[in-house]
Formats: C-alpha cells, structure tokens, sequence
C-alpha cells in the first residue's frame, strides 16, 4: 500500500504519489494490463527484462 501524506500544498502530494507509483512500477505495470499480451510477447517480454536486470547488476558489481 502507498500512502502520501498531504500537509497543505495538494500539487506537491500529487507529484509525490506519482512518483512513488513510478519507482514501485505500478505504473508500467497498469499499461502492460491494459491489454491482453499473447503468450510468446510475455516470454520475450520477461527474457528481455530479466536481461536487462542482469546487465544491471553486473554494472553495480564491477562498480564496487
């Protein structure tokens, strides 16, 4: 559950919700929902993501 405190300004509880939505990926997850994804989109889809955390991860790896 996301929960934004709001004190006063609603502009700025609006930008920070949006913001939590987007660093949870509820966002990208609600337009990847939006319409039915056939089954081999959503194997290529999950390979390409898994990847990428792969990659990510290695990036962090030789950093340190």
């Amino acid at each position: 559950m996301i929960e934004v405190e709001v004190r006063g300004d609603l502009e700025y509880a609006i930008r920070q919700l949006k913001k939590k939505l987007q660093i949870d990926g509820i966002k990208r997850e609600l337009k990847r929902r939006e319409f039915y994804e056939k089954p081999s989109i959503r194997k290529r889809r999950k390979a390409a993501e898994a990847l990428r955390k792969l990659r990510k991860f290695n990036r962090i790896k030789n950093r340190v």
